[in-house]
């Protein structure tokens, strides 16, 4: 019998999986992340994908990684530098060691590296390691030849039995953090609830990964726990990136200014995912609109404001310069209008994938005639939620465009969330017109105490088109 590992209690680990982007690095993050969160431990992610639409399998540009920071009190940031990298290929090593600490664990799967597979790495000796100058701990395992060996009986073809190589790392990294496999069994039986062949694939090589690091102490010295020293509020958590707590703020907010909310938007990286989430919310009365462009997405959600809605718009960088006529245009006729910008690197069309703070200026004062407008940052992903519902609050409440400002990092990256209670928020009281104002009314009488315009929508009784 294999001699006892020593268990050592660590407070925070930074974990990096990277590897081609069609090998699962960011299913095997989230996973490990949620396994993590439901352990008691904070987390912060942050997934880094490559901005070509698909590279060549192996190559440099086409390496995706996934980022969590775990901890046993409170986690502010995904971390900079990681304690254990996953590199499912010399791409991924090559391209991510960057990432690693002196003394951080390096995971690979010796199968990935063949001649071939270095020479599409473009190394130039065919020891990788000794080329990058590499002394850290390397955890060489077989991870395709094990899969296969393992799933040679499930009746898959070749190809999804690849795909599994994702759950072996996971399994590997369960085991040297001491995390929880079944939460992970767990996971995938959900996701793959319509596919049970696959979930039941997935499963065998989770544990597989697991009982290899288990069975063969993995050539680490020890294995290591984080444990939950948080004192967490008591209620229901979930995993959340920037995006979506956007996405539910923007909800919480109509719901709370009992007015339909719409936005109008055209695709653009790193926003369209608050597009493609509130489209999932019908039910709750929500209309999406994907316009032609952006002058369109922006112009549409003028006119929804101007029909009594709640309206939004969402873009990047590029796409507020497109925006802004249409911005000055809610800034001159005094309408409610919410202007999400999920910021991204460069100047022009830029970076899509890679993250920069970058609008701000132009967002203060990037329009004609010195237009004023609030602006709201968020700064995390969970923060995204009371940023989104303080901006339509403001917008709402004092007839003004108002922009939020988030980014690439907050949008992906995720983090444990409370379930808020919305009796807990403020009322949002947009300033509408009294019956009694209907012989004297004009549409930009103001109340003279906070100088915001009474709001008269359409169809208002005594205060339609004469």
């Amino acid at each position: 019998m294999a001699e006892e590992i020593t268990v050592k209690e660590i407070d925070e680990v930074v974990v990096r999986f990277s590897g081609d982007s069609g090998d699962g690095m960011q299913l095997a993050g989230n996973m490990f992340s949620n396994i993590s969160a439901t352990e008691g431990n904070d987390i912060s992610t942050f997934p880094d994908y490559p901005a070509d639409i698909r590279a060549p399998q192996g190559s440099l540009t086409g390496v995706s990684g996934f980022q969590v920071h775990i901890g046993s009190g409170k986690v502010y940031t995904p971390g900079d530098k990681c304690d254990v990298l996953v590199a499912m290929n010399p791409a991924a090593l090559k391209t991510q060691y960057k990432f690693c600490k002196p003394q951080s664990v390096i995971i690979i799967d010796t199968d990935s590296f063949t001649k071939r597979d270095l020479e599409k790495a473009q190394f130039q000796l065919e020891n990788p390691f000794s080329e990058l100058g590499i002394k850290n701990e390397v955890v060489e395992a077989s991870i395709t030849t094990m899969c296969k060996e393992c799933l040679k009986d499930s009746g898959l073809d070749n190809k999804s039995i690849l795909r599994t190589k994702n759950m072996f790392a996971l399994g590997l990294v369960c085991w040297l953090f001491q995390r929880d496999v079944k939460v992970g069994e767990k996971i995938l039986r959900e996701k793959f609830a319509k596919k049970p062949e696959i979930a039941e694939a997935n499963v065998q090589v989770l544990y597989a990964g697991y009982q290899f690091g288990a069975n063969t102490h993995a050539s680490v010295s020890m294995s290591y726990r984080v444990p939950s020293k948080n004192q967490k509020a008591h209620g229901r958590y979930m995993d959340i990136n920037g995006n979506k707590a956007t996405s539910y703020g923007l909800i919480a907010a109509a719901e709370k200014a009992g007015l339909q909310l719409y936005l109008g938007s055209y695709p653009i990286t790193p926003a369209t995912d608050i597009l493609h989430e509130l489209a999932k919310h019908k039910s709750l009365g929500v209309k999406t609109v994907q316009c032609e462009d952006e002058i369109a997405g922006c112009a549409s959600a003028v006119g929804a404001a101007f029909a009594g809605a709640l309206a939004v718009t969402t873009t990047s960088g590029p796409g507020i310069c497109l925006k802004s006529e249409a911005m000055n245009l809610a800034v001159i006729t005094e309408l409610p209008l919410v202007i999400v910008d999920v910021q991204r690197g460069g100047p022009s069309t830029g970076l899509p994938t890679k993250s920069e703070q970058t609008d701000l200026l132009q967002a203060l004062y990037g329009r004609n005639g010195e237009s004023p407008m609030p602006v709201i940052a968020a700064s995390s992903p969970t923060d995204c939620f009371d940023a989104a519902f303080t901006a339509c609050k403001i917008a709402l409440e004092h007839m003004t465009p108002v922009v939020l400002l988030t980014d690439a990092y907050i949008a992906n990256g995720s983090a444990a969330w409370k379930l808020p209670d919305l009796n807990e928020y403020p009322s949002i009281n947009p300033p509408y017109v009294t019956p009694e104002m209907a012989s004297y009314w004009t549409p930009f009488l103001r109340n003279y105490e906070t100088g915001v315009r009474y709001w008269a929508k359409p169809g208002t009784e005594g205060f339609m088109h004469r």
